[in-house]
């Protein structure tokens, strides 16, 4: 692909990406709603859940707004949709977490990654990224194990394995070296880089020590995370047919 024909289809991603916008207006109301409130987690109730879940509920609409030809059409945004579903359930879960609904949620969001990564698909391998995420998984996996006991041992090992899994696959989705990235792929993996360092930092929060601001830094993370991987399966068609041509 010329020079030329690059800098057109970015012009092109600009577009696309801009039109997305308005979409997206009710996620962020809901996201500052939920900032605003900042209910207290020490009394748990069906409003303080429905007021977390409320910006993933509005990226539901965010998919459904795209019409039920394009969910029809796109496996990929079938998955990351249901994804958003049990990533609901699971926010739902852990408003609950002190009285003991903590592995329900890690539950659905396992479900949740398993979702993203078929979303993400297997092609291209990309070994290279596998390995940095094998190593930064173990690694996390290390610091964590000291402060686990009971099925936490192994319930935080699988975890980790199934995040760091989705993790690859959007990574290894994003192939900057050549023209066949897109937007689509670097949002992918924006997300999911952010939605691993919401979950570390729950991790670290609940089993080894008080992290200051944990928080805001969870929720933010996790919301941008969100946005970021339903924004992946919005598809640029004119990319679509560059690479089908190829």
């Amino acid at each position: 692909m010329s020079a030329i024909q690059t800098s057109c289809l970015s012009d092109k991603d600009v577009v696309q990406v801009k039109s997305e916008g308005p979409k997206l207006v009710p996620f962020f109301k809901a996201t500052c709603v939920y900032f605003v409130l900042w209910l207290p987690t020490s009394s748990p109730s069906w409003f303080s859940a429905l007021i977390k879940c409320l910006p993933i509920f509005c990226l539901w609409v965010f998919l459904l707004a795209h019409g039920f030809s394009f969910l029809g059409a796109h496996s990929s945004a079938r998955k990351i949709l249901a994804g958003l579903i049990f990533s609901a359930l699971g926010d739902a879960f852990l408003i609950w977490q002190e009285q003991g609904y903590f592995v329900h949620g890690l539950l659905m969001f396992a479900i949740t990654h398993i979702l993203y990564s078929s979303a993400f698909g297997m092609k291209p391998i990309n070994v290279r990224a596998g390995l940095v995420i094998t190593a930064v998984s173990a690694l996390c996996y290390l610091l964590l194990y000291p402060y686990l006991s009971g099925p936490f041992t192994y319930l935080v090992a699988v975890y980790i394995a199934l995040i760091g899994f989705m993790g690859w696959r959007a990574i290894a989705g994003l192939q900057l070296t050549n023209d066949l990235w897109t937007w689509t792929k670097l949002s992918a993996c924006l997300g999911a880089v952010l939605f691993i360092v919401s979950d570390l930092t729950i991790a670290v929060n609940k089993f080894c020590f008080p992290v200051p601001h944990s928080r805001a830094i969870i929720m933010a993370t996790y919301y941008a995370a969100q946005m970021l991987i339903a924004l992946s399966v919005v598809e640029c068609q004119d990319a679509e047919v560059s690479r089908k041509r190829t």
